[in-house]
């Protein structure tokens, strides 16, 4: 079927198959790209009384894209203000999709500027935190000692390699015993060596010896209780109820651990140059929040400790 003849939805599924399988994006952002589409194309149905063709697209005016995201910042789950502009930062990608590969420009779009937002720092958690996390599993009396073993693994896994948890839960039994360096592949399909420490080595050797399941060569590593795969929603509840336990704030969730692994070795002298491969950030500008986060715990132990502050 020609670009020309395509429905807006078409157009639309193009656009989310191209995110997939050339972008590589993951699943949670392609579900999020697809839920911000269709609500998108919903809306121009209903203002304008039909079903929109990929001609339509390229007639949207800035006034109408601006109802549209009051419409989102308003309705029953109304977005913030972060929300708002990840909304419209998606629907421009959609738009340059169609530009570019259906000729449907809208450079009329251009115009429309999505609110304000601060620019959040990364909260990361103390290297005590972080160890007392990574050590209050076993403490759990209503964990199995395999299920102790396995959730220490995954966090000190987190912490000492600063994966995100989808990338430490892709492991497989192939890959351990870990060796000196995982090949990781992160976001967009950018591949990454992250090294790892002997105390990472150990948690997950201590892991394999307990669990209970036969596992091939190309399962997932980590099992859930009935021997499934483990879940990125149990790591953050196992957090959620560690912290609780620690009393640590709400912001020591799992993706903490990633955030502490690159202020910590930011800490310790690394150069940021060195902890963008480590996390594997596309530019180098994402990483150097991370020299933001170490000033201001200078900054803070300053004040605690100088007699004059």
């Amino acid at each position: 079927m020609a670009h020309s003849q395509l429905t807006a939805d078409q157009a639309l599924a193009a656009w989310l198959e191209h995110l997939a399988h050339e972008r590589r994006l993951s699943p949670r952002t392609l579900e999020a790209y697809g839920h911000i589409g269709r609500c998108y194309l919903a809306f121009l149905q209903h203002h304008r009384g039909e079903t929109p063709a990929i001609a339509d697209l390229g007639t949207v005016t800035p006034a109408e894209l601006r109802a549209h995201l009051a419409e989102r910042r308003a309705g029953d789950r109304p977005l913030n203000a972060r929300s708002i502009s990840q909304t419209l930062s998606a629907i421009r990608t959609f738009h340059a999709f169609l530009d570019r590969r259906c000729g449907v420009p809208a450079p009329q779009l251009a115009l429309v500027r999505g609110p304000r937002v601060k620019a959040s720092l990364p909260r990361p958690v103390t290297e005590d935190q972080a160890r007392g996390l990574m050590r209050e599993p076993e403490a759990d009396p209503d964990a199995q000692p395999w299920e102790a073993a396995r959730d220490r693994a995954v966090l000190t896994l987190l912490y000492g390699c600063g994966l995100r948890i989808s990338e430490g839960l892709s492991l497989t039994r192939a890959d351990a015993p870990l060796p000196e360096a995982l090949r990781i592949t992160g976001k967009g399909g950018k591949t990454r060596l992250s090294p790892v420490l002997p105390a990472v080595r150990d948690a997950v050797d201590a892991y394999l010896a307990l669990q209970p399941f036969p596992l091939a060569p190309g399962d997932p590593l980590f099992r859930a209780r009935r021997g499934g795969p483990l879940s990125p929603r149990h790591v953050q509840a196992t957090v959620q109820r560690l912290r609780g336990r620690l009393g640590l704030p709400a912001s020591a969730t799992p993706h903490a651990l990633r955030h502490s692994f690159a202020t910590h070795l930011l800490g310790a002298g690394a150069d940021l140059r060195s902890i963008q491969e480590l996390l594997g950030h596309a530019s180098l500008s994402t990483t150097q929040k991370y020299t933001a986060v170490d000033a201001a715990r200078l900054l803070d132990a300053y004040a605690a400790a100088h007699p004059r502050a």
